[in-house]
């Protein structure tokens, strides 16, 4: 367990927690961490910037999301970049699964749907205004070739990485998602869903899911047994259900099935969603930041704990600089005594009379009082949440500065912090806890 020396105010030690974090899904592989947005690059690729904030904050492990099969193969390429730090998985997204479809026009290798200008990763908000209607199909031909094309693709990955520092180390992201049908239709998902069931059932060892469901409990809970039974009992590494923004319920049906949930800023956006985090088991929880996406805003319900708890860190802070001060109060008084004898004994000194002290004008006093609260008007207004890192607009980029707009895996702190405050816990039961268990599932170097 990750501790610092302190000492407390009485002199006797104390251990202050370290916090250590795993991101369990951030979507590293998309262009806009490389500067790309939409196809344009906009300011340079700060890659290495964002991996190494997220070390500073204690966040050294980094499962980055396949979600096709052109970010699948670059997320494995980040892991073999940054070995023991970042891992992959290798999955096709439910709102990538238009490949499997009869009217999807390009090679399932080159994209994850039609038109987009770059490769980025479906965004989270729904839209429910242009979902495309069932009755198309699937095509079978190109669907029996596409799940051929993620088992050799999952095969060779998996030949080409040492025990000791595993690059692939999760089959997903895959599920159902039905909040987002203008990416592709139900029935093309759940056919997606099945197949992939299928293929991950098969694998000899098997991997641990990594799993995505949005307004389709029913379906994906369903789907999930008839690949590896009632109770899950054929699923060998586990798995966990990422970036969960269910019902209690549910929540509680997949916990009861051995599965993971995980939590990110999506989690937090409603008082139910609140509440569902309160429930979810220590034993059973992995936090996240699915980042460029799922950032904690304040709208969210869950914003008003990391104000919270940035004003209970504050003031312990200051709690403790004024326990130093007054226990090194005596110490400056008795030094500066010391140095008011030494100079009145000083031989030679001659006592000259100062001249009286003439009070300022009156004009000039109020003409001090005005700039003062005029200086005080102009000081900006101190953040009820600090932020660790300058944030700046994409077109005014500087080095070391974080994107606004684009959440990056530092911003875990903030995850872990919301539940503890949400759960009514310690931060260190928390990052403890989702440590165990990624490590558990994923076969991470603890």
């Amino acid at each position: 367990m990750a501790r610092i020396n302190t000492q407390q105010a009485s002199g006797t030690p104390a251990t202050a927690y370290t916090p250590r974090y795993i991101d369990i899904g951030i979507n590293l592989a998309d262009p806009i961490f490389r500067g790309r947005y939409h196809g344009k690059q906009r300011h340079p690729d700060d890659l290495k910037a964002v991996v190494g904030r997220a070390v500073e904050v204690g966040c050294t492990k980094l499962i980055v999301t396949g979600s096709s099969f052109k970010s699948s193969r670059d997320a494995l390429k980040l892991a073999k970049e940054f070995p023991g730090t970042v891992f992959s998985t290798a999955g096709i997204h439910p709102c990538s699964s238009s490949i499997f479809s009869p009217s999807h026009h390009k090679h399932h290798d080159e994209s994850q749907s039609e038109g987009e200008e770059d490769e980025h990763t479906p965004a989270c908000d729904p839209d429910p205004s242009k979902p495309i209607p069932d009755g198309e199909g699937v095509d079978h031909e190109r669907s029996t070739k596409i799940i051929a094309d993620l088992s050799d693709f999952i095969t060779q990955a998996r030949n080409n990485t040492s025990s000791s520092s595993p690059g692939l180390v999760a089959f997903g992201e895959f599920g159902l998602d039905y909040d987002r049908l203008h990416y592709c239709s139900k029935e093309v998902q759940l056919h997606s869903f099945a197949a992939q069931l299928a293929l991950a059932a098969s694998l000899t060892p098997q991997l641990p899911l990594f799993l995505h469901s949005r307004a389709a409990h029913a379906d994906f809970v369903r789907l999930l047994k008839e690949a590896f039974g009632p109770r899950l009992e054929r699923l060998e590494k586990g798995g966990v259900v990422h970036s969960f923004t269910g019902t209690v319920d549910e929540m509680r049906e997949l916990m009861d099935l051995g599965l993971y949930i995980g939590i990110n800023g999506c989690s937090f956006k409603t008082a139910e969603n609140c509440e569902v985090v309160r429930e979810v088991d220590l034993s059973r929880l992995m936090i996240e930041t699915d980042g460029p996406w799922c950032e904690v805003r304040p709208s969210h319900e869950g914003w008003k704990y990391l104000v919270e708890w940035e004003a209970k860190a504050k003031a312990a802070s200051e709690a403790i600089a004024a326990e130093e001060a007054e226990v090194a109060a005596p110490a400056a008084a008795a030094a500066a005594a010391a140095a008011n004898n030494s100079t009145n004994s000083s031989e030679g000194q001659e006592n000259v009379e100062q001249p009286e002290r003439k009070e300022k004008p009156k004009k000039q006093q109020q003409q001090q009082q005005q700039q003062q609260q005029q200086g005080k008007k102009n000081q900006k207004k101190e953040p009820e949440v600090p932020e660790r890192y300058k944030v700046v607009k994409k077109e005014k980029w500087e080095e070391g500065a974080m994107v606004k707009g684009r959440n990056e895996p530092c911003t875990i702190e903030r995850v872990a912090k919301i539940v503890a405050g949400i759960k009514g816990v310690s931060l260190e039961e928390v990052c403890e806890a989702a440590w165990a268990n990624t490590v558990k599932v994923f076969g991470l170097d603890s």
